[in-house]
């Protein structure tokens, strides 16, 4: 593993902020603790959401989260909730968050290159009213995540643009093995044969198990 001479390292906030340079002013105002209703519009067209969290030792964890837009529910203008989906149970963000509430969360719209940002105080809910309304395919969430906003604003699209995420034309070829060869390769413990695990991550078998465990 390189490292890095201590003649390169930043270490405190003032060179930091020298070499970046000051923030833009629109930047260093946007922030807001309540939703705007176009903050509600946002989440209500957002299909998919990455979950930041850490536990109390500040290891981290970023989880996917998607479902049909408007996933997300408001639940006023401070406070979101996120339903749990069936996943392979690991729960490590759930974990994190019994430990550090702390939170971040990223919502994509396909096609926007814009981004809402979300950071806040997070809790785990057994049930709650709302969990009717969270129902899909027949699929009532066990728990959600109750977010209390402490921040939020919109971000820009530039990295977006340099990455082209949405212009399938510029994606580079995908060369890479199936999901099941790179299993295989990589978790040397696996005892399933190439060919079963191609089975089990086929787009059909994870079709049907998309809301049942």
């Amino acid at each position: 593993m390189g490292e890095t001479t201590d003649t390169n390292k930043i270490t405190d906030p003032a060179e930091l902020r020298q070499l970046l340079g000051e923030v833009m002013p629109r930047a260093a105002t946007k922030e807001r603790v309540a939703l705007h209703p176009r903050d509600r519009d946002w989440i209500a067209a957002t299909p998919f959401i990455a979950l930041s969290t850490s536990d109390a030792d500040g290891n981290c964890d970023t989880s996917p989260k998607g479902d049909p837009p408007g996933f997300v529910k408001v639940l006023d203008d401070t406070t979101i909730a996120i339903p749990e989906r069936p996943g392979n149970r690991r729960a490590d963000g759930y974990l994190n968050i019994l430990s550090n509430p702390h939170v971040g969360l990223l919502f994509m719209i396909p096609g926007r290159r814009e981004t809402l940002r979300i950071n806040g105080r997070a809790r785990l809910v057994r049930d709650a009213p709302y969990f009717d309304d969270m129902v899909v395919k027949g699929h009532r969430p066990i728990l959600a995540i109750e977010v209390d906003i402490e921040q939020i604003f919109f971000h820009c699209a530039k990295a977006f643009i340099r990455s082209h995420l949405w212009e399938p034309e510029q994606w580079p070829v995908d060369d890479l093995p199936s999901t099941a060869r790179l299993v295989k390769e990589v978790q040397t413990n696996v005892t399933e044969s190439v060919e079963e695990l191609e089975r089990y991550y086929s787009p059909e078998n994870y079709q049907a198990k998309l809301y049942r465990e």
